[in-house]
């Protein structure tokens, strides 16, 4: 499976021990990484189909120091999309109100028939790009139905509403952010953690060092702004469990790659 990596925090840290760690496991998710940085509205992204631990970029990009208060990093394990920049997590959309969404994803949409017609419009190929073309769709047409920006509340609730709505039959492991809420969701036990402290909350596939980390609560979609917890969505109960079926759906996926 890929691996996730975020933070949200009230102050710039530092990170390039944390991630330094995190993309030494590239070794284990050779398809692809990327790197995506906030200044408000706007995104930074940097992502390569080639694996984290032989990128000569990236290693130059982490010999220098690297701060955020909020940031989105991914290492790829393809299943769906073949080894190419466009398929490379983290995904950025911008909705009709011209609020960036920017999605990583952990997982496989294996049972899901809204996000079909996306096949013929996403840039690349993988469910994970779907999974926020569905989504920012459903943001404008609420967008549409209010005639104004959504609030920070609204704009969880159409998030856990979404989640919520996708998760059964799928893994939907989630780092989301709009601009100003780090949204967090898991659906399969023990594949994200949590190290919180000092208005900071970082968020791992994997445990990246000694400090105290926890799993992520399990099948409910939470919300952090500038590393406060401000949001927790509906317990949907939809816990993803591995399957002979799924697995071998997987095998065929990966095969034909």
């Amino acid at each position: 499976m890929c691996e996730l990596f975020g933070v949200s925090s009230n102050k710039k840290i530092p990170l390039n021990a944390l991630l330094k760690e995190f993309f030494s496991h590239g070794n284990e998710h050779p398809h692809g990484w990327g790197l995506a940085f906030f200044y408000g509205n706007s995104v930074s992204l940097e992502k390569q189909p080639e694996m984290s631990c032989t990128s000569s970029y990236l290693k130059q990009r982490l010999w220098a120091p690297v701060e955020a208060d909020n940031m989105i990093a991914h290492i790829r394990l393809a299943t769906r999309g073949i080894t190419e920049y466009e398929n490379c997590h983290p995904f950025v959309i911008r909705d009709k109100s011209d609020r960036a969404w920017t999605l990583a994803h952990n997982g496989t949409i294996f049972d899901c028939d809204e996000m079909n017609p996306y096949c013929k419009t996403q840039r690349g190929q993988t469910d994970s790009e779907r999974i926020l073309c569905y989504l920012v769709d459903c943001i404008n047409q609420k967008l549409d139905e209010l005639g104004r920006e959504m609030t920070a509340e609204e704009r969880f609730d159409l998030v856990d509403s979404f989640v919520c709505r996708v998760s059964p039959e799928n893994k939907l492991n989630l780092l989301l952010y709009d601009g100003e809420l780090m949204y967090v969701h898991t659906n399969y036990a023990n594949s994200l953690h949590q190290c919180t402290k000092d208005e900071t909350v970082i968020i791992s596939t994997q445990p990246l060092n000694f400090d105290q980390w926890e799993p992520v609560p399990m099948n409910t979609l939470l919300a952090y702004r500038n590393g406060k917890p401000v949001f927790r969505g509906t317990n949907h109960g939809h816990e993803f469990f591995d399957s002979e079926e799924k697995m071998r759906l997987l095998f065929l996926d990966f095969s034909a790659l």
